[in-house]
């Protein structure tokens, strides 16, 4: 059974959007402006703002980072910005402070693995190349 469900294209169309809500994040949480618990997601947010229009997808304004590398580094921020209220402590500071880590890492890790590593074909592409 194969995971990959997400055309590249509707990835990127996600990211597109995502990037600026990861960096808005901290401020609509109310989360404290140089803690650990802000900065996270909005690294996460500018770095997925700077490989999203240079990877491989037809969204893309350049073509530099093959999709796979870009679903590696999805998948490790992931796991990054879920990490980071446990590693440094943020989580005793309450829910805001750990609960949307673990939802933006789980989505992140989710996304890169549910990503189709190459965009679909047209169906009479394959239908003739059979």
């Amino acid at each position: 059974m194969r995971l990959q469900i997400i055309p590249p294209n509707v990835h990127a169309a996600i990211d597109y959007a995502a990037a600026p809500a990861l960096v808005a994040a901290p401020k609509l949480l109310r989360l404290e402006p140089d803690s650990a618990a802000a900065r996270a997601p909005r690294l996460a947010g500018g770095l997925l703002g700077l490989l999203t229009p240079v990877t491989d997808t037809p969204l893309a304004a350049r073509r530099w980072i093959p999709m796979r590398a870009h679903l590696a580094v999805d998948a490790l921020t992931g796991v990054a910005v879920a990490a980071v209220p446990w590693v440094t402590g943020q989580r005793r500071r309450g829910v805001r402070y750990w609960l949307p880590h673990a939802l933006v890492g789980a989505n992140e890790i989710g996304m890169a693995l549910m990503t189709r590593r190459e965009q679909p074909r047209r169906r009479l592409r394959r239908l003739l190349r059979r």
